[in-house]
């Protein structure tokens, strides 16, 4: 009898303190590690960046399964002296699991350069917003790097079934005014792009007088469909681009200056 209480004993001694091992629903949103990553790395972005005349940051998007193509972009990335911040243009889970958003926040936070991730439609599905709003924060959001404001918006409009919002154009007028004094241009982010499976295409043309309504719009960014792209949307002059899902293993590298900006599609 007493060998069997032993036995139970030592078992139960292995259950509580192997507690860290027992994986819970893979949508349970219970966080470990760091969180509220975009404002952490908002700050640094703006106090690196302040009074620069010219930015350059790196441009990726849909990183969901690709790991290993993540963790070679970081490598590749902190080989660099130049990069002053990157931009993930959302998804980086694929089925809006718990586990996806910590592993990729892990990989990510081996940059040596501050990051911020926009939500991606993925990164909707399940518990995924609930889990993205505590790795990385509001799914609308801003920053100003040298002159230049970076509005960063959700736009997987499709995911919500019009039950919220998206894109919130209530966050855009507000941003419009919103530190005015602090910038003279500016770089709209998105994951889906107007025309795009999940954007709300009943309202892209208002969408576009909105954004064009902010100070020397140079351009904006996309990710979603995995290609490169750049188009002329309206036919407006105002230039949308396009990361290729990480599987691709390259990145955009915009440098903009005091007068006008250029990219490179970066392989790695």
């Amino acid at each position: 009898m007493k060998k069997k209480n032993l036995c139970l004993l030592l078992l139960f001694a292995l259950l509580c303190g192997g507690c860290e091992l027992i994986d819970y629903h893979p949508y349970d949103v219970r966080i470990k590690g760091e969180t509220d990553i975009n404002a952490k790395n908002i700050r640094r972005i703006e106090e690196a960046c302040r009074n620069k005349t010219t930015l350059r940051f790196a441009v990726i998007g849909d990183t969901q399964r690709w790991y290993d193509e993540t963790e070679s972009f970081v490598k590749a990335v902190n080989k660099r002296e130049d990069i002053d911040f990157v931009i993930h243009g959302g998804d980086v889970s694929d089925f809006g699991l718990t586990d996806e958003f910590l592993w990729q926040r892990d990989i990510m936070n081996g940059l040596r350069a501050p990051y911020v991730v926009l939500i991606g439609n993925h990164d909707c599905l399940g518990t995924g917003e609930e889990v993205y709003r505590k790795v990385f924060g509001p799914v609308n959001f801003s920053f100003i790097a040298g002159d230049v404001k970076f509005v960063c918006l959700n736009t997987n409009a499709l995911e919500y079934d019009y039950s919220e919002p998206v894109p919130d154009f209530t966050f855009i007028e507000n941003q419009l005014t919103e530190r005015k004094e602090e910038y003279r241009r500016t770089v709209f982010s998105m994951h889906a792009q107007p025309y795009s499976d999940v954007f709300n295409n009943n309202v892209a043309k208002v969408f576009q007088h909105y954004i064009k309504q902010y100070p020397n719009l140079q351009f904006c960014l996309a990710a979603h469909d995995h290609s490169l792209g750049v188009t002329d949307l309206f036919g407006d002059g105002v230039l949308y681009y396009r990361s290729a899902s990480i599987k691709k293993r390259n990145y955009l590298l915009f440098t903009i200056n005091p007068t006008d900006y250029s990219y490179e599609v970066v392989y790695y």
